[in-house]
């Protein structure tokens, strides 16, 4: 069992930046792939990043890629989503979620979630 908790999210700027947290609790923390996702009103749940157990395979979204970065710490059982150069399509509601596989982008792939943390980005 792993229980997650997003923290981080907050109102910025167009062209700001942000960090998400996601606090694990569980033994298994470092056993699980980590993924981030966002969702907005209406839309489907959708891939931004997910990171390997070891933390040494990234993946990303295209829309995100260059301007986000995943990354974990074992040794707290904390992900971390660093956003930059954040645009207003980058508003959603951010998931952070735990997997036995790295390298899904499909919510059926993640077993464990989030409540979310809200970003609204403004123009």
């Amino acid at each position: 069992q792993v229980q997650l908790v997003e923290s981080g999210g907050g109102l910025v700027q167009a062209g700001g930046s942000l960090r998400l947290s996601c606090a694990a609790s569980g033994r298994t923390f470092s056993r699980s792939a980590m993924g981030w996702f966002r969702q907005t009103p209406g839309k489907e749940r959708e891939f931004v990043a997910a990171i390997s157990q070891s933390g040494g395979s990234t993946d990303y979204a295209s829309s995100v890629k260059g301007r986000f970065t995943i990354s974990r710490d074992n040794a707290k059982n904390t992900v971390y989503l660093q956003m930059n150069s954040l645009r207003p399509e980058d508003t959603a509601v951010y998931y952070c979620a735990a997997s036995g596989l790295y390298g899904s982008h499909s919510t059926a792939s993640y077993n464990y979630w989030g409540q979310g943390t809200q970003v609204t980005v403004s123009s």
